[in-house]
């Protein structure tokens, strides 16, 4: 048996740099100390989310810095991560566009990066949408990357799932609902959303699933927190629930996927022969 330890951050990430550098050096360090092979930090980790989504108003009042892949902020994250592989987000810059990214990191330097192919709420007006999805192979098997609103689409985490990925890391900077919001950010609709497509996914694909989220506020967002692991039979392993934190678990990957999958395999049964790809008939 072999047993991995996860971890999703749920944790605050603004504009600051050196506050970023510095949360993530406490954060890997606790999970170092719990023996995490991969830590998946939240959507925007470095340099913060959009002060808004809403489209009706003045819109964002700042923008995060744009990152190169190969500039000296990813690099000193790798630093931080070392022998750990880290998955957080960013907002890349390439030749002048921007994209809603995510990367994995170890301190060999970025293994691969998504960007952010569904955009919610206006947020194509401040990035370019990506439009692929591939896993790669890391320390801790062969993983696969989302970012917030690609995890309400299922076609997202079955190419991932079909591309070999045994684990696949969702970051997000997840808010509550603007309309009718719970006091109680456990009860708000939209953290039951955001819980319910974490387990859904996980389930769907037989894959595990770790979940990060921003926490607290930044501009109008209230964010849901309830970073998670979830995993291949849709069962929560671990959660922040709505606090700061890490949710950790240990899992022996392969046998987890293997005992999953070993009655009803939903890769192997499915019948795509019979599904219709056409777009609906009413928007």
């Amino acid at each position: 048996m072999t047993i991995t330890h996860l971890a999703a951050a749920s944790a605050a990430f603004g504009r600051d740099l050196d506050e970023a550098y510095a949360q993530i050096t406490r954060l890997v360090a606790e999970a170092r100390a719990r023996d995490v092979r991969l830590l998946a930090l939240p959507e925007a980790a470095l340099g913060g989310y959009l002060s808004t989504l809403h489209t009706d108003g003045d819109g964002a009042d700042s923008l995060p810095p744009v990152i190169d892949l190969d500039g000296p902020e990813l690099r000193r994250v790798a630093s931080i991560a070392g022998d750990m592989t880290v998955v957080l987000g960013f907002c890349e810059a390439d030749a002048g566009t921007r994209y809603n990214s995510a990367a994995a990191v170890t301190g060999d330097g970025v293994l691969g990066v998504h960007r952010k192919v569904h955009q919610p709420l206006g947020e194509n007006l401040y990035y370019e949408a990506g439009d692929v999805y591939e896993a790669l192979d890391t320390p801790v098997g062969r993983l696969g990357m989302l970012i917030c609103y690609d995890k309400a689409f299922p076609e997202a985490a079955r190419s991932l799932a079909l591309d070999g990925a045994q684990v696949i890391a969702c970051i997000s900077a997840w808010p509550s609902s603007r309309t009718a919001g719970a006091a109680d950010i456990a009860e708000d609709r939209w953290t039951k959303r955001f819980n319910l497509f974490d387990q859904a996914r996980a389930l769907e694909n037989q894959v595990v699933w770790v979940a990060a989220n921003q926490v607290g506020t930044f501009g109008s967002m209230r964010f849901v927190a309830h970073a998670k692991v979830v995993g291949p039979g849709g069962d929560v392993l671990a959660s922040t629930g709505a606090d700061a934190g890490l949710a950790v678990a240990g899992v022996d990957i392969d046998e987890a996927l293997d005992m999953a999958r070993r009655s009803m395999f939903h890769l192997r049964d499915r019948r795509p022969d019979t599904y219709s790809m056409r777009a609906p008939a009413h928007a």
